[in-house]
């Protein structure tokens, strides 16, 4: 047997309500005030639907310096430094937030530890525009740690007042394996009463530790840029399927579904479903005959936006504030 004969769909899968928050926000703002609306950093992380908004007249930045003054601009899916707010707002700028509420919930948490003062360690991806982020909320007092090793280096100042936070879209196994680190080099550690990393993150994670077992290849959709999309992938692997992580249809190959019967699928939290239903069709067309839906916890979480963006608002704009 040489071609695949079935897809097995992970649950959930696909776009989180911060992710759908976001991409909503650019839109009605392009809605509301025309384009073009200046967007600092992508969005979110993938390709689709960075290059959809920008065929919709987002412009999308990495230096406030390229917006010009009295533009409206948008913060990306991931949170920004307090520098990075205060000079959009030096700069007069008309400031939608897009962060994800689940990440703003850190940076609240870490502004009230550190005025209790304490001092923190960071898990999390050196160099992550979520990361950066966080670690921009303070003037120092964060110590970032990406693996065990980390841990055992980190030099806080003092350790009787000492938190831990984390990236929000971490491999859950990894979070908890350098947490444990930090608990046994640092026992007097606060931990957050509920974990840093999101319930998206989570149930797609778990999703992945059902799905695998049950087939011989497994086809992520999502940008190399997408860190909960890439998390999945590295899942999938250690679990021992073979795993690739696709941005498109065009990316897949059809050797890799050689000797393969079931397929299993799923997307990280910035993909797309329509990607999805694109992969599924190539996969058809190599062969598969069936697709079934894996049972999954149903995820009913929204967000509400800022102010400022219903499209019948006429009162101020929200500044971007906590």
């Amino acid at each position: 047997m040489n071609h695949p004969q079935e897809v097995l769909l992970a649950e959930p899968r696909g776009f989180c309500a911060g992710v759908d928050r976001a991409i909503e926000i650019v839109e009605r703002a392009l809605a509301k005030f025309g384009a073009p609306i200046y967007v600092r950093h992508e969005i979110v992380h993938n390709t689709y639907v960075v290059n959809d908004l920008k065929a919709k007249g987002a412009i999308f930045i990495e230096e406030l310096s390229d917006v010009p003054p009295g533009a409206t601009l948008i913060f990306s899916a991931h949170g920004v430094s307090k520098a990075v707010q205060e000079e959009a707002r030096a700069r007069g700028f008309h400031i939608f937030d897009a962060t994800c509420p689940l990440v703003t919930k850190v940076h609240v948490e870490v502004a009230k530890l550190a005025q209790e003062g304490y001092e923190f360690i960071m898990i999390g991806h050196k160099g992550h525009p979520e990361v950066e982020g966080t670690l921009g909320q303070l003037d120092g007092g964060i110590h970032l740690v990406e693996d065990v090793a980390d841990v055992a280096r980190v030099q806080p100042a003092q350790t009787e007042k000492l938190a831990v936070v984390t990236q929000t879209t971490l491999s859950v196994d990894d979070a908890a394996e350098i947490t444990a680190a930090v608990r046994a080099r640092f026992p007097k550690v606060r931990e957050p009463k509920q974990q840093d990393i999101c319930y998206a993150t989570q149930n797609r994670q778990d999703a992945v530790k059902l799905l695998s077992p049950q087939v011989d290849l497994v086809i992520v959709v999502g940008s190399p840029t997408s860190s909960n999309s890439n998390r999945l992938r590295e899942l999938a692997q250690r679990m021992g399927t073979t795993s690739y992580m696709v941005d498109s249809a065009d990316e897949l190959r059809a050797e890799w579904f050689s000797g393969i019967a079931r397929v299993g699928l799923t997307a990280g939290a910035s993909a797309p479903e329509v990607l999805v239903q694109q992969v599924i069709e190539r996969i058809k067309a190599l062969g598969a005959v069936s697709v079934r839906k894996l049972s999954g916890i149903e995820e009913t979480l929204k967000f509400p936006l800022p102010k400022g963006l219903k499209l019948d608002d006429t009162g101020p704009a929200a500044d971007g504030g906590e």
